[in-house]
């Protein structure tokens, strides 16, 4: 059972900066793609950014230029740097793969349970 933990979140003032960190543990046998969403009150979750296994990355709306994300295969770990944060950013960040779990088998999504980052004075 692949897992996806995801940590970082917190309360910060306009303009500062957060990073968050999302682990991926259990068994698999690869993943395609991992990406950041989130999901703002009363709205419908959305793409932020995502990250192939190669590294190739992009990013969705105005993460663009302020936001990097970045992963490190060995440990499991992917990244989400958040710069220049905005009210606008508040919302519940969720983790997401695309994993093999087996040689041959088909891709299948994983969500981790999110991690609340709230951008307010």
């Amino acid at each position: 059972q692949v897992q996806l933990v995801e940590s970082g979140g917190g309360l910060v003032q306009p303009g500062e900066s957060l990073t968050l960190s999302c682990k991926m543990s259990g068994r698999f046998w690869s993943y395609r793609r991992k990406g950041w969403y989130r999901q703002a009150p009363g709205k419908e979750r959305e793409l932020v950014a995502r990250i192939t296994n190669g590294g190739n990355a992009d990013y969705a709306g105005d993460a663009k230029g302020r936001f990097i994300i970045s992963r490190d295969n060995p440990s499991g770990m992917m990244y989400l740097q958040m710069n220049a944060l905005k009210a606008e950013d508040t919302a519940k960040y969720f983790c997401n793969a695309e994993v093999q779990r087996d040689l041959g088998s088909q891709y299948v999504e994983v969500w981790g349970q999110g991690t609340l980052v709230t951008v307010s004075s």
